[in-house]
């Protein structure tokens, strides 16, 4: 049967929700991590291809419900959700064989309240749960079932009338490209995962709605994941009206869509939540019995790396060395390729600077109105010791660095405005080395000197820029739903890579 009469048949539009079911939706930020884990199929080890993975930073390559209630933040807007929700990423081919990763806009994960009858208990999420929906070996509709049909991507912008469809489309989405994916929502009642991670676990007759099976007569409420790529960067990688995009697991069909959910919620609050939050639009701040995080808090929230492996900018391959399997046989599990296999330690985003006598401190939130440091120099081929320099010649005992080429000198620093995490921008003058980030300062301190216990620091008083320094950055942390571009991707390299 060809793609375009099952595109009817297995579309799922989150539009269309009967506004008669309420249901409220959770926006989660860009990535918390990328990375090839995968606590649920692949315990304590490095995973086959690489997820992009929401929510809690409690996140690890092993988890258990305490150690998901042990997370500080979550990229998620409800403070009481502690859980994580992941998908494989996307990855554009170029037209020499390169690859890069595709600008993410977050998620947003529904929680539907999809009863059978008025009368049924939706029951929340318990303690130590986990399940996952999808095959990533999958490459063909032939013998799809009750779980495919939940499993769709939607462009934004593009062609209308095409719908939404069960593999990657091969037009333009302007406005970018959703892939979503239905869990399933009826429960055998006993067990909290299975060897398959499945089978304790049942989709109703509806897919998303209807009768659960008798084998499986609990239902919890339903969810929905929706994951945003700005696909429009890549047009021209289009060859021949043929799309450029391939999931990380090598998959350019989108056919092995998957998705994991380990629960990470008070379960109480989720409780009131499904039982009083009956709102037909969805909006979570209706939703009173929840308590949101700032879009700062989310947008900020981050689980360091710890494989040594590239994930984003030019590769020659895949992460994991995936190879692109079109189908239409299932996938194979690919040979080691020399890959990374051992989890190491996380990474981290400062800079030894003891042989200069300063430390780090840690990442600290900024306030373009009312700079943390007062000095400023910035130049394009800013590094940590060329910015510590700076602020020692000129007496001060701090030094902060921001926006990759921007260095801040002072004497004091707020204490309230330690505590950030995503310094992650690569200094303009040495990739190797991290310079902060969008009102972001990485912040060192001459040894011996005290963090003073201010709340905010004082006015600006000089700046010195050179004739070569852009204006300050005046742009805001992004929020939920902006798209995560690459301001300043490179070209694809010259030549097959």
């Amino acid at each position: 049967m060809k793609t375009t009469v099952l595109a009817g048949v297995f579309a799922l539009a989150a539009s269309s929700f009967p506004t008669a079911q309420a249901f409220f939706r959770m926006p989660c930020s860009g990535p918390l991590l990328r990375e090839r884990a995968d606590p649920i199929v692949n315990p304590g080890t490095v995973s086959s291809h690489l997820h992009n993975i929401v929510g809690g930073n409690g996140f690890d390559f092993s988890m258990t419900y305490q150690k998901t209630q042990a997370a500080s933040c979550s990229t998620c807007k409800a403070k009481a959700d502690k859980s994580n929700y992941w998908i494989p990423d996307l990855y554009v081919k170029a037209k020499n064989g390169s690859y890069h990763n595709v600008g993410n806009g977050g998620a947003t994960i529904y929680y539907l309240q999809r009863r059978d009858s008025p009368t049924e208990e939706l029951l929340p999420f318990p303690a130590g749960f986990r399940m996952l929906a999808g095959d990533p070996m999958r490459r063909s509709l032939d013998g799809a079932g009750i779980e495919q049909k939940g499993i769709s991507f939607a462009c934004l912008g593009g062609n209308t009338k095409e719908g939404q469809t069960p593999t990657i489309p091969n037009y333009t989405c302007p406005y970018g490209l959703r892939l979503q994916i239905v869990m399933p929502s009826c429960w055998d009642g006993k067990n909290l995962d299975s060897p398959d991670h499945k089978s304790h676990m049942a989709y109703p007759s509806g897919n998303d709605n209807g009768k659960c099976p008798s084998t499986h007569p609990k239902r919890f409420i339903t969810l929905f994941y929706e994951f945003l790529y700005d696909v429009k960067s890549w047009d021209n990688e289009w060859v021949n009206g043929k799309h450029p995009f391939v999931l990380s697991n090598g998959d350019p069909t989108g056919l092995s869509m998957h998705a994991d959910f380990v629960n990470g919620w008070d379960i109480p609050i989720l409780k009131k939540a499904i039982d009083q939050c009956n709102s037909g639009n969805g909006n979570i701040e209706e939703c009173t019995v929840l308590e949101l995080n700032s879009d700062q808090a989310t947008n900020d929230c981050m689980v360091p790396n710890s494989i040594k492996e590239q994930t984003e900018g030019w590769m020659s391959k895949l992460p994991g060395c995936n190879p692109i399997q079109p189908g239409p046989g299932k996938a194979i599990t690919p040979p080691p390729c020399g890959a990374p296999t051992s989890i190491g330690t996380k990474q981290v985003f400062y800079t030894d600077m003891s042989s200069k006598g300063w430390e780090y401190v840690g990442c600290a939130f900024d306030d373009l109105n009312n700079r943390l440091l007062p000095y400023r120099y910035a130049k394009n081929d800013m590094t940590v010791p060329k910015c510590i320099d700076i602020c020692t010649s000129k007496g001060y005992t701090y030094a902060g660095l921001e926006y990759a080429e921007e260095c801040f000198c002072g004497n004091s620093i707020a204490t309230n405005k330690l505590g950030a995490m995503k310094c992650t921008m690569k200094c303009a003058g040495d990739a190797s080395q991290f310079c902060g980030g969008p009102v972001k300062l990485s912040v060192y301190k001459k040894s011996g000197s005290i963090v003073a216990k201010t709340s905010s620091a004082p006015s600006i008083t000089k700046t010195a820029i050179t004739s070569k320094v852009k204006p300050s950055k005046t742009s805001k942390v992004p929020t939920t739903f902006k798209l995560y571009t690459t301001s300043k991707r490179a070209a694809a390299p010259t030549g097959k890579a």
